[in-house]
């Protein structure tokens, strides 16, 4: 009887101990310093934000989407029928973040701006690496990171016009990998360089560690394609003004615009009734929902869509991730 109780008493010790260390966890990652930079206020956020800049003054992600959330998006992706059971996490998701939250991923503008914007990014990753279809369990919009790579490509998608800056290592093939699947030697190349990773010689990296696969996504949709174009992130949280010709091709601020950005003319310019793009848009709306912010705040159709938009860069020389 006394050995059974010391045993109890043993387990609400490592109890304790572990929910004091997870409070601390917490505690550090919530923690802000400010500072004045040339007049202007800076901060850090523990080590979810720890790079001093004015958007970690702001909320991280942490604060406003939390593990059920992420649970909740991707209900399915652990199902026995998914493709990629127990790669994907919350964990990863936070860690990737880490990195970009601050240069404003997540953290740009209120919280309103904020929830949108990850609800945005997620959808597109969700919409990517589904596997759900009209009549799967919970709708097609539940079955999100249900892949984490292509499974059965068609090529080795290597292109040799690009033999002298990111040329294909022999044997290796550049298909569909992560959560903004990419595609061919030259996105691997220019994504492994951003991010310090030989993505180029070993793509299959990408395949292999979630939080790679995220920082990869989320470095893509920070990054322009092109100079003098704008980022997914730019386009989505109002750091982006339209020129002229922007408005001639119909190119707006908000979502449709991040799909033009990442797709172009795969998937923008054709009207509204191209189902890549409202399979895309249905996952917004969706995510949006869930996460308690309600789909009237991701703005109306014109936003929405990218149907009637020009592409940045049409499909002869797109160098998108999923080109």
């Amino acid at each position: 009887m006394a050995s059974k109780k010391r045993a109890n008493t043993l387990i609400l010790i490592v109890a304790v101990v572990t929910l004091l260390v997870n409070v601390s966890k917490c505690d550090v990652s919530e923690e802000t310093k400010v500072k004045t930079v040339k007049g202007k206020k800076v901060c850090t956020r523990g080590w979810e934000c720890a790079t001093w800049s004015k958007y970690c003054c702001n909320q991280t992600i942490s604060d406003y989407f939390q593990t059920y959330q992420f649970e909740n998006l991707f209900a399915k992706r652990n199902s026995p029928v998914a493709h990629a059971v127990g790669f994907w996490d919350y964990e990863a998701f936070i860690t990737a973040a880490a990195g970009f939250q601050p240069l404003g991923f997540g953290t740009t503008g209120g919280k309103r701006t904020s929830q949108l914007e990850v609800a945005a990014f997620l959808a597109h990753v969700g919409a990517k690496t589904s596997c759900g279809y009209g009549v799967a369990t919970g709708g097609p919009t539940a079955w999100g990171l249900c892949y984490n790579k292509e499974l059965s490509p068609s090529q080795s998608y290597c292109d040799d016009t690009f033999k002298y800056t990111y040329p294909c290592t022999p044997g290796v093939d550049y298909y569909g990998r992560g959560a903004l699947p990419i595609y061919w030697n030259y996105n691997y190349g220019a994504t492994g360089e951003a991010l310090k990773a030989d993505l180029l010689n070993h793509p299959e990296y990408i395949e292999q560690n979630a939080t790679l696969a995220f920082q990869a996504a989320i470095w893509r949709w920070m990054t322009p394609i092109k100079k003098g174009q704008p980022s997914a992130h730019q386009a989505f949280v109002g750091e982006w003004k339209p020129t002229k010709n922007d408005t001639l091709s119909k190119r707006v601020p908000g979502f449709g615009t991040t799909m033009n950005i990442l797709y172009g003319d795969l998937t923008c310019g054709q009207g509204d009734q191209v189902d890549e793009m409202n399979t895309i848009i249905s996952h917004y709306l969706y995510y949006v929902d869930l996460m308690g912010i309600g789909r009237e705040e991701a703005g109306p159709n014109e936003v929405l869509s990218c149907g009637e938009q020009k592409a940045f860069n049409p499909i002869n020389t797109q160098q998108t991730a999923s080109s």
